[in-house]
């Protein structure tokens, strides 16, 4: 799958997802080094799980974690707003798109730059970020799905 496709598909997830009751940080780190969040609750928690200032093994986790809540939230998406489907998409990524590691960091700046939003769901906050970077054109409004009788 292409990355610009992965993407796409990782730029979606609109649902509800239940998600952990808080961010927790792993031990307890040293005076001036920055908590390591494990838990995606809020944006900011997002953020900060999408653009590590830890190093190391850490780093390297949260990256992949981070990868895998887009992923996941492109695909969830697409789904509910299929190609040529009933409903209209709430965002429209171009093609080709940005990698999954370049929205990452992308999502990262954007909530550095909206803080206002960064006490959200995460969920929420990506949404936002999604809709504010890929707006869908204009078109025809969504078509109501057809009852068969």
């Amino acid at each position: 799958m292409r990355a610009g496709t992965a993407f796409a598909l990782a730029i979606a997830l609109s649902g509800t997802v239940a998600l952990a009751p808080s961010a927790m940080a792993q031990g307890a780190p040293a005076r001036g080094t920055p908590a390591i969040i494990t838990q995606a609750v809020t944006a900011n928690d997002l953020a900060a799980i999408c653009d590590p200032t830890w190093s190391g093994v850490p780093r390297l986790e949260s990256i992949a974690y981070c990868q895998g809540f887009l992923t996941s939230f492109g695909q969830y998406h697409a789904l509910l707003y299929p190609r040529g489907g009933p409903a209209r998409p709430l965002y429209c990524v171009p093609v080709p798109g940005p990698t999954v590691a370049e929205s990452g960091i992308a999502f990262a700046a954007w909530t550095r730059e909206n803080p206002s939003y960064g006490h959200e769901p995460a969920l929420d906050g990506l949404l936002r970020w999604a809709q504010a970077n890929f707006p869908c054109p204009a078109g025809p409004p969504a078509r109501s799905p057809r009852r068969t009788r």
